[in-house]
């Protein structure tokens, strides 16, 4: 049996001193919650939906609760989530009051014949 790697990034801008130490640990937990749900027989695709959701929760972390304002000052957000086994896809893009856009576009990979929805939703 193979050893599952999860491998998780934070962003790609220049992360504050200040949220150094918070990065890290969440990055970290992120990527061990994706491990334990693979150790414990999901599938890739529950194990990247959990790692993200961790990183939206995080206010260390441009994704959700992190989020930066728009110029309109809202909150727009994008997720995107991809089966690597069937090469299905699902995105959301410029979604407002959703807290983890990754449920929202596993959801339209799983339920929808749509691969990518873009727009407010209230």
């Amino acid at each position: 049996m193979v050893e599952p790697v999860v491998i998780v990034h934070g962003g790609a801008w220049a992360i504050p001193e200040k949220l150094w130490e918070e990065s890290i640990a969440g990055v970290k937990a992120a990527a061990c919650k994706g491990y334990k749900i693979l150790k414990e027989g999901g599938s890739s695709v529950s194990a990247a939906e959990g790692s993200v959701i961790l990183l939206e929760d995080s206010p260390a972390f441009d994704a959700g609760t992190g989020s930066v304002l728009t110029f309109d000052e809202q909150v727009e957000l994008d997720a995107l989530i991809m089966d690597g086994e069937t090469m299905k896809a699902g995105g959301v893009g410029a979604v407002r009051n959703i807290k983890n856009p990754v449920k929202v576009a596993r959801l339209v990979m799983e339920e929808t014949p749509h691969v990518l929805l873009v727009g407010k939703y209230s």
